[in-house]
């Protein structure tokens, strides 16, 4: 099988290479992200695998067929960038529907740790020999109540983390987890509730159509004033100008970003040499309560090997059978795991 390997970056070439020998693969690693310009760099390849910045609309998804590719393998969860209903006959997409949780959750806390304590702060200042205390306050994590929003495998396991912290837990979720309330440390509510009564509010879940902008103005107004938000999960999530607004405003006391709604042009990439354009994200690193880190979260080594041997399997099963069991499938207008043979018969 050869494979078209867009948006490579050396870490991803790492993991690839240290398992791709044990299967009967070709790879050509491009550095370049997927979209229609690029799309025809897949000729002659029966696969290609791309990242959560590729452009899978309906205009590649026709190129990518029309040079052959039959495969899209997504080294990623996420696949809310690739158009299902288009690729459904034409295309069987596969994705990497769990890697290392702990990674995203351990990265969630240290953002929160790295922001209550102003430890970013304090390790500037050290750099210069300054060793002041002067507004390097923080405050205590345990005895606090965290809303967990999304409690799949990643809020499960931060979830775990705050509770370790002595933190009290509320959670939202569609479908609650089995056996995870206590009724007392964890409780599930309701969204209202647990925006009036959250200190800190963390993100963990897909993005949907519902969950779009679940972080929004009125979310916000509901929330206790100086509530610290985390998202390490999908940037639509919040309503970057509404968050923009509530810091300014002093509504949100901190907030800690790992993804950004139109991030797309410009993580993963070095920019310091180039004027940022995009003026919210811009004014919202400017603030001195932000956090913001490049879609790092899923940065670990276990997850990176993770991720290389479930798309690499991913590919062998579906050379093998026609379908893999983390194939997704869009069938009545619902995007489900593939449950037969072929998905085009």
């Amino acid at each position: 099988m050869k494979i078209a390997f867009y948006d490579a970056k050396p870490y991803d070439m790492d993991s690839f290479r240290r398992v791709s020998d044990a299967y009967p693969v070709t790879i050509k690693y491009y550095d370049t992200k997927l979209n229609e310009d690029t799309a025809e760099l897949a000729r002659g390849f029966d696969a290609v695998c791309v990242f959560v910045n590729d452009t899978v609309n309906a205009a590649v998804i026709d190129k990518l067929y029309e040079e052959g590719v039959r495969v899209l393998a997504l080294r990623c969860a996420g696949f809310n960038h690739v158009d299902m209903k288009h690729a459904y006959g034409k295309l069987h997409v596969m994705h990497v529907p769990a890697y290392s949780p702990y990674a995203v959750a351990e990265h969630a806390m240290a953002l929160l740790l790295t922001s209550v304590r102003r430890i970013h702060k304090a390790y500037i200042r050290s750099r210069d020999f300054n060793f002041s205390l002067q507004n390097l306050t923080g405050f205590d994590l345990h005895g606090k109540t965290v809303g967990v929003i999304g409690t799949g495998r990643i809020g499960r396991v931060f979830i775990e983390i705050c509770r370790g912290f002595g933190m009290k837990v509320l959670a939202y979720d569609k479908f609650p987890a089995e056996g995870l309330a206590d009724g007392e440390n964890i409780r599930y509510v309701e969204l209202d509730e647990l925006f009036a009564k959250s200190d800190i509010i963390s993100l963990h879940c897909p993005l949907t159509d519902e969950t779009y902008h679940i972080i929004d103005e009125d979310a916000l107004n509901r929330c206790k004033t100086g509530v610290v938000l985390l998202n390490t999960s999908r940037g639509a999530l919040v309503d970057a100008e509404a968050l923009l607004a509530g810091i300014k405003s002093r509504k949100v006391g901190a907030a800690c970003l790992d993804v950004y709604e139109e991030e797309s042009d410009l993580f993963f990439e070095d920019n310091s040499g180039h004027i940022l354009e995009d003026d919210t994200l811009a004014r919202l690193i400017s603030m001195p309560n932000v956090i913001v880190t490049s879609h790092q979260a899923f940065l670990t080594q276990e997850a990176l090997d993770s991720i290389a041997e479930t798309t690499m399997e991913n590919l062998r099963e579906w050379e093998a059978r026609g379908v893999s069991k983390n194939e997704l499938c869009y069938r009545n207008g619902n995007i489900e795991p593939a449950g037969c043979e072929s998905c085009f018969g």
